[in-house]
């Protein structure tokens, strides 16, 4: 990357600058291991919930809120959020951010347990947009559930999609960034949906079913 690029992807990550809510968030993250979204990345999904005026979302891995904290700050106030994680300690920090952003009871439905467990139980056609952040090797499996669950013109988005710029060098073949590319290739050419890939964060796939 060029410098201008890099100074160019700096600016777009910290065009919107992030409360202390968030921060706290990310803190929390910090201290349980597991890595949230990066603010461009939120920001996208922010804009995607909001203009699908998505009142039902789901989200493929809760970690410690921060992706859910962006999905919430977009979607309209009657809209509930299922996310769901394995980790109980991860939801426990998700719920201290929802509480300290003032966010309904009734407005999120957290879910523990094991993704491929729960997806399968959901309503086909019954969501205005599925987040997909969780284990990159269960990612085939998450994006097709997704679609599944999405109604016409609902949203899908994908994070990590660049997967730590591997993704574009086709010399890089380890297990997660193969997977990955592929996933981006299926959504790319899956009649179903209208898709792009957007350089935020660490690469966000989003697309619309059809």
């Amino acid at each position: 990357m060029s410098t201008d690029k890099a100074t160019s992807w700096v600016y777009c990550e910290e065009f919107l600058e992030e409360d202390d809510v968030l921060l706290r968030a990310r803190e929390r993250a910090s201290h349980l291991g597991c890595t949230p979204v990066l603010p461009g990345a939120g920001a996208a999904l922010r804009v995607l919930a909001a203009a699908a005026q998505a009142r039902a979302v789901v989200e493929v891995g809760t970690g410690a809120g921060v992706g859910s904290l962006y999905l919430l700050r977009g979607m309209p106030a009657d809209g509930v959020l299922t996310t769901i994680d394995l980790e109980l300690e991860h939801q426990r920090a998700a719920k201290e951010a929802f509480a300290e952003e003032g966010v309904r009871s009734t407005r999120t439905r957290a879910i523990s347990g094991r993704a491929m467990d729960v997806l399968p139980r959901l309503t086909d056609g019954g969501y205005d947009m599925v987040v997909v952040d969780a284990d990159v090797e269960n990612y085939p499996a998450y994006v097709e559930q997704a679609v599944r669950l999405l109604r016409p013109g609902g949203v899908l988005a994908v994070d990590d999609a660049l997967w730590h710029d591997r993704v574009a060098d086709p010399a890089r073949r380890d297990e997660a960034t193969t997977t990955v590319r592929d996933v981006g290739r299926h959504v790319r050419a899956d009649d179903r949906l209208v898709p792009a890939l957007l350089p935020a964060g660490e690469g966000l796939l989003v697309a619309v079913r059809r």
